[in-house]
């Protein structure tokens, strides 16, 4: 993401001018953009004109439009977001009103307006500017006739490519069909391995299959690069790590992820740090259940006294149409870190944020058992 100018007053009221460089920067815009938030950018419009002669003609011309937001649909495979709202700027083109929708995407400048900057919008902005914060890690999941071709990043696991073909069966007389299928399966997948993973950029690439599906690809990898005039560096095959997985389906890499040897090399990544500790909760539900709580009421009754180690919450939360709901987990966030405990803000595009979110989207370690918060009530709806 490209900042342009951005200007905030104390009260947290302002603007920032922003260009989307990359696919991710639109789940970044996604998470900061509201319901009551102005945009304004350039867009194109249908306009109708009638000549002096009676002869009516449609053509679009490009405007720019300042529109209040009131809908917000995000498609993360395309990487589009359409925002529709009424138009606050009345101009030649555009009636003052009328409704509007404007597309954001990549290389497009827009400026986004807010009543309110708050601290978690200021710290996903920090985040979305900072390119370095990119885990850049890759992972092919597979078994003979599927795969997925992923990119984990700190905002979200994106499947890339997904690979599922029928592969004839061994049969007496028929290997050669077999192995033709495979020869077949393995280079679609290359392709869209190369297509999709920059390895001048990724720092890892997971390859996990259950028996020897992943070394048959990684060999037919290389064989791949080498036939397209790329051929591997030892360098950049140091980066694979070759694995078991239980199938080729996407939510195996949920448990790729887990594995020993994976999170040693993952180590550093916000991906990774977030599966631990989600994996540490679920331990502790089963362990030690009075220092593991989720449900805002707990947390937050946790949280007065002073006893959370660890926050896990789901950015999903922060996206919420009521600004109350929101205003109450940006200041549980802001509580917890002012008493030194650890934040992880999980993204819902992550296997491990959609488990979070199973859970209400909240959840604590704490650091000392509190068996009295079992009567507290989860949530408010409880009370009722």
């Amino acid at each position: 993401m490209k900042e342009i100018k951005r200007f905030i007053d104390r009260d947290g009221k302002g603007y920032a001018s922003l260009i989307a460089e990359e696919p991710e920067d639109m789940w970044h815009i996604y998470n900061l953009i509201r319901a009551g938030d102005v945009v304004k950018a350039s867009t194109s419009r249908k306009v109708v004109s009638e000549s002096s002669s009676g002869t009516v003609t449609n053509s679009r011309v490009f405007v720019k439009l300042a529109v209040k937001i009131e809908t917000i649909d995000f498609d993360p495979g395309a990487h589009e977001l359409h925002l529709k709202g009424k138009v606050i700027e009345e101009n030649d083109v555009v009636k003052l009103g009328s409704y509007h929708t404007i597309d954001i995407e990549p290389h497009r400048k827009f400026t986004m307006e807010k009543e309110e900057w708050d601290s978690i919008d200021l710290e996903r902005l920090d985040l979305a500017l900072n390119p370095a914060a990119t885990a850049d890690v890759a992972a092919v999941v597979l078994h003979e006739g599927l795969a997925n071709v992923c990119l984990i990043t700190p905002a979200m696991t994106l499947t890339r490519a997904k690979i599922d073909m029928t592969i004839p069966r061994k049969r007496k007389g028929f290997t050669s069909t077999h192995e033709k299928g495979l020869d077949k399966f393995y280079e679609a997948v290359c392709a869209a391995f190369m297509r999709h993973v920059d390895l001048q950029v990724v720092k890892c690439v997971v390859v996990a299959s259950r028996g020897f599906v992943k070394d048959a690809f990684f060999e037919h990898l290389q064989k791949y690069y080498e036939d397209n005039g790329k051929k591997l560096s030892a360098d950049q095959k140091a980066k694979f790590m070759l694995t078991h997985s239980s199938s080729g389906f996407k939510h195996a890499l949920k448990e790729v992820l887990e594995t020993p040897q994976v999170a040693a090399k993952l180590a550093d990544t916000k991906a990774q740090g977030e599966v631990k500790a989600l994996n540490q909760f679920l331990g502790l539900m089963s362990t030690d259940p009075d220092r593991a709580f989720y449900g805002y009421n707990h947390v937050n009754q946790a949280n007065n006294e002073l006893a959370i180690d660890t926050l896990l919450v789901a950015d999903s939360l922060f996206r919420s149409q009521d600004i109350n709901t929101r205003k109450k987990y940006v200041k549980l966030v802001e509580s917890v870190r002012e008493q030194n405990g650890k934040v992880l803000i999980f993204s819902s595009m992550h296997v491990s944020g959609e488990q979070l979110d199973q859970l209400t989207g909240c959840a604590a370690i704490l650091r000392y058992p509190m068996p009295d918060l079992d009567e507290v009530p989860i949530s408010d709806d409880e009370e009722q």
